[in-house]
């Protein structure tokens, strides 16, 4: 990873954090979260984390992606016009607000999630973040890819979520259902009609999760896909 730049000057207090009214102290283990637009400089840890969820979903034959390949897909158009993550970081202290992470586009969203006991990361220096680097000891703990799709019936755009994927020792913390939030609410400012993905059918707390969220399972519906050699024959194809 490139080296991050120098922490800025030394700045006022943050601000309060949404879920913690001012002036009070967290309870138990608190546990930092933010959740932003993705930068360039985490494409190394975005490549970890779609390893690591390629393993858990027993796809890993699957996952051809680079770091290389990445960095020449994503980025190239601005947040919410095509593909657009959003990256989950945690820390034991509060967030330095740093200029490379205020993109007018979308403001990072912090919270604290009070826990009953620590979290043992074992991971926490592979995933170190830049984030972490610039203020306090910010790791990334997962990400969501979306980007707009169309409904005819509904005849307005949409968000599709690609992947969503949060590190195993951070689930069951709320944080899942966070990066989830993030996008619908997203969807909700732009006027969209509607966020949608599939999920793995043995993957029951998944399922069961996505339900609690409000989702509709739609179990009639089967993902059609055209990849690899089926799609090449279509280079010559007369249409």
């Amino acid at each position: 990873m490139a080296a991050a730049a120098p922490p800025p000057p030394p700045s006022p207090a943050p601000e309060a954090f949404n879920d913690v009214p001012q002036g009070s102290t967290p309870r138990g283990h608190p546990l930092f979260a933010r959740i932003r637009l993705a930068h360039p400089t985490d494409v190394p840890h975005i490549h970890k984390l779609i390893h690591q969820m390629a393993v858990f979903e027993r796809l890993s034959d699957q996952c051809i992606a680079t770091e290389a390949s990445l960095s020449s897909t994503l980025f190239t158009s601005p947040p919410f016009q095509s593909f657009t993550i959003f990256v989950l970081e945690v820390s034991h202290t509060p967030f330095v607000e740093h200029l490379q992470y205020n993109n007018p586009a979308y403001p990072p969203i912090t919270k604290v999630v009070n826990l009953d006991l620590p979290i043992n990361d074992p991971d926490r220096d592979l995933f170190r973040s830049n984030g972490g680097v610039l203020g306090g000891d910010a790791c990334v703990a997962g990400f969501v890819l979306f980007f707009p799709n169309y409904s005819t019936f509904l005849a307005k755009p949409g968000f599709y979520i690609e992947d969503l994927f949060v590190r195993e020792c951070y689930r069951r913390k709320g944080l899942g259902k966070m990066l989830l939030s993030a996008v619908a609410k997203q969807a909700v400012k732009m006027g969209y009609g509607r966020v949608e993905w599939v999920v793995l059918d043995w993957n029951v707390n998944a399922i069961r999760f996505y339900e609690e969220m409000g989702a509709k399972i739609l179990q009639e519906w089967r993902i059609c896909r055209l990849t690899g050699d089926a799609l090449n024959t279509y280079v010559n194809a007369q249409l």
